[in-house]
Order: structure tokens, then sequence, then C-alpha cells
């Protein structure tokens, strides 16, 4: 099942990356694709590619079968308000908004809508996202359709909504903790010798290339560590130095500090 239109509200970085990734994989024809902002003249490289763009929330949200929440947390309740007289109960709504949940949703939209909520990352942009999906009311054709459409996009996995939080942090604060780690790991190679530049693209592919050994073999990254660690060999000594300076628990105590940073939002929320 595949929906036959869609509605994308808010047209910002992350709508736009979704929009571009379906019409690029042919997931769905752009003439059936609408996505909105306030300022249209912001989306008219997706209108010059045919896509509907509007000002309007309501008519936008018309005899679309799926319609994507792709707008700031402080936002969100307000227009969930300003779409629900507007909403048919055979409408799907999924929400990319941090922190917020299927009661916040459900709690605006009615039990009877069919609200999902989909995480996916900034490397969405490029159709490598990770994204979780959870639901409470949806049908388990639904929950396909969602895992379809985001996997034109990157990977897509449904987890219980008690786990999106945690995915939150992991998948897509997690694009920044790699991104810090390439920066590091080419400031270093900058100190032994390498240009700027190079030294990026080599951390990077790096980094690229250890990502694609986990999924493409499924082992623990402790055994392709080994793999590359001889006895007193020059891996093993770095690995260490950066243990002995608090390499993974500071990374481990950054992943808590995000994921109780979420909790602010969801407050946020429920203040309004």
């Amino acid at each position: 099942m595949k929906p036959s239109k869609i509605t994308i509200i808010g047209g910002g970085n992350l709508g736009q990356a979704i929009a571009e990734g379906l019409i690029v994989s042919n997931y769905i024809d752009a003439t059936n694709l609408t996505v909105t902002r306030r300022n249209i003249s912001l989306l008219k490289k997706l209108s010059d590619k045919g896509v509907n763009v509007s000002n309007n929330n309501k008519e936008a949200v018309k005899n679309a079968d799926l319609i994507i929440l792709a707008i700031k947390p402080f936002q969100i309740k307000s227009i969930m308000e300003e779409l629900q007289p507007e909403l048919l109960p055979n409408q799907i709504v999924t929400s990319v908004v941090t922190g917020i949940t299927l009661d916040d949703m459900s709690g605006v939209l009615g039990n009877n809508q069919p609200v999902f909520r989909s995480m996916p990352n900034t490397a969405i942009a490029i159709r490598e996202s990770m994204t979780c999906i959870a639901t409470v009311n949806g049908t388990q054709i639904q929950k396909d359709m969602l895992v379809n459409l985001f996997s034109q996009l990157g990977e897509a996995i449904i987890i219980d909504e008690s786990l999106m939080s945690a995915a939150t942090v992991l998948g897509a604060c997690g694009i920044a903790y790699a991104m810090r780690f390439i920066r590091a790991a080419s400031q270093g190679g900058i100190e032994i010798g390498f240009g700027a530049q190079v030294s990026q693209l080599i951390a990077a592919q790096t980094v690229k290339g250890a990502a694609s050994l986990l999924m493409e073999t499924g082992n623990h990254p402790e055994h392709e560590i080994d793999k590359v660690t001889t006895p007193k060999g020059c891996t093993i000594a770095g690995l260490n130095e950066m243990e002995h300076q608090g390499f993974s628990s500071s990374l481990i105590k950054g992943v808590k500090t995000s994921f109780k940073a979420i909790d602010v939002i969801a407050d946020d929320f429920d203040k309004k």
C-alpha cells in the first residue's frame, strides 16, 4: 500500500529533504505531493519540479492520504488544532517533531485519527537516514506503509514509543556525535601531516567504511576492532590512550545528557 497523495506541513530543511527524497526515489509523482510554508517563495526549487506548494495548511491536507508534520516543536500544537477540523478518520498523520508524543497528538487530533511518530535524521537529505517509527492506533497495513516510505530515504524500523526519545538521541543527535568524531579525527590528521581537506576525506570515508562493515556483516564492533589491533601495535596504543582520556565514557555521558534534555521539549508542549 502506498499513499496516492502526501502533504508535508512545514517546508523547512527536513520537510524539503523528505519531499526531494520521495521524488528522487520515484516513490510518488511530484504532482501528488504538497508542501506548505508561510513564505512559499522559499519552496521554488520544489515548485519547479512540479510539487504543489501552499501557505494554506487547511487546504493542503484535503484529499491527502498521509500528512507529515515537519514543523518546530513550539508550532505543532497550534497547527494540529488548526488542522483537526479538516481531517478525516482515514487520513494518517505522522509527526517528525522531536519530543511530541502520540498522546500529545491524539489529545489534539482525537483518538480515532491514526497517528504516528517518525524520527529520521539529517542524512535523510542524501537518502541515508535512520528512521524509527512508532504508533498506538495504526494498523499493520499503515505501519508497513510508513516503513516502506521512509525506507526510500534510508533505513526504517518500527519501535515501541517508550524508546522514541532514546531513538531520537541515538539516531538524530547521533549524527552530530559522529560529525564531531570526524572533525576531531581530521584535526588529529592535520597534526600528523595531512592538509585539512585530505584529512577530512580520509576520516569521513573511514567512518563510512566502518559503518558499512557493521551494517553488511552484522558483526559486533569489537570483532572488527580485534582485526586491526595487533600486539604492541599502533592501533591498540591509540585506543588505550583514548580510553584513558575518557573517550567511551564521555560519549555515553553525552548520549544520556541529550536524553534528559528531550524532557524539556515535552514539558513545553504540556504548558501550551
